[in-house]
């Protein structure tokens, strides 16, 4: 259990930064809670939407409220993968020297992930699962926070790669921005007529302090009832009929790993079946793959996760 000062910290960490977001992304407030729960369950976030809907402007509002570093890759077709690790460069001493590429930061934006070819996209993948990269033998490790924001278009499929699952489960999870409400727009509308909002959010905490709260997201208690029920969803995921591939053991722990930030984004230290029932769909779709028959059925992932959800007997 937590201290009645403990409590009052995280409470204020979690509001303010979700103040801070929310200050740049109007009316969004789904959006924002996915990716704060996604960066303290210590994971990554694949932001799906059509362009101009500030899905950068979220990334570079999330490290500038948390004083982290930031750097953003634009993926195109040429990209190499020493253009995102980095290479031996040769000195003036005549000897190799390692120049870091732009993975070497705490919050990285990928930017239109899926426009880079297979094998550049793999050159994220030791990083997003070990927090580290390997070049000619020699492992670096990234110090403190790392956190993969990528973004993709899910309408504009020319010229692009789609991710393959093993990348896809190194996500903690998927979410949408979708366009603003009227109210919204118009109010955006004026306020950026004026100016570029994003020069005015502030650090909101210290990375320190962000660090500590994700060590206090992982003593979170999931009771042995809930966390059968959330064994039991998953693995129903491997025995439906319109599933080829259902969700692995790494999706499962991410799941527990969620549901551990939501609860403490709202204020418990304890996991509820709400929990996982609330964050089933961002976690696990994309982690889903379909049959051919259910595709070209018109059946989604979400219609599987829905029909999952009141199959497994909720504990009581």
């Amino acid at each position: 259990m937590w201290y009645s000062g403990q409590v009052a910290e995280r409470e204020g960490l979690t509001t303010r930064l979700a103040h801070s977001l929310a200050s740049v992304i109007r009316g969004k407030p789904r959006a924002l809670e996915l990716l704060i729960i996604g960066a303290l369950a210590e994971g990554h976030v694949l932001i799906e939407d059509v362009p101009g809907v500030g899905k950068t402007t979220l990334a570079k509002a999330f490290a500038r409220s948390l004083e982290l570093s930031f750097s953003r890759i634009q993926f195109t077709p040429d990209l190499l993968p020493t253009d995102i690790i980095g290479s031996q460069t040769l000195g003036t001493d005549g000897q190799l020297h390692f120049q870091k590429g732009p993975v070497f930061t705490q919050v990285l934006l990928a930017d239109e992930i899926n426009r880079a070819s297979p094998r550049t996209q793999s050159a994220l993948l030791e990083a997003m699962s070990e927090r580290q990269v390997t070049v000619d033998g020699h492992t670096y490790t990234f110090p403190g926070p790392f956190i993969v924001l990528a973004t993709q278009n899910p309408l504009d499929f020319q010229g692009t790669y789609p991710l393959p699952e093993a990348q896809l489960d190194r996500f903690t999870l998927r979410l949408a921005m979708g366009y603003p409400s009227e109210e919204d727009e118009l109010e955006m509308l004026v306020r950026e007529g004026g100016g570029f909002p994003l020069g005015e959010v502030k650090p909101v905490a210290s990375e320190a302090e962000f660090a500590e709260v994700r060590q206090q997201v992982r003593q979170v208690r999931v009771e042995p009832r809930v966390l059968l029920y959330l064994r039991r969803l998953v693995a129903q995921t491997r025995n439906n009929d319109n599933v080829a591939l259902g969700v692995s053991p790494r999706g499962a722990i991410t799941l527990y790993r969620a549901c551990q930030a939501r609860a403490f984004v709202h204020s418990r230290d304890f996991v509820t079946p709400d929990d996982i029932q609330d964050l089933a769909y961002a976690v696990l779709g994309h982690r889903l793959m379909l049959t051919e028959r259910a595709r070209y059925g018109g059946i989604s992932t979400d219609t599987v996760i829905t029909t999952l959800l009141k199959e497994v007997p909720v504990p009581r």
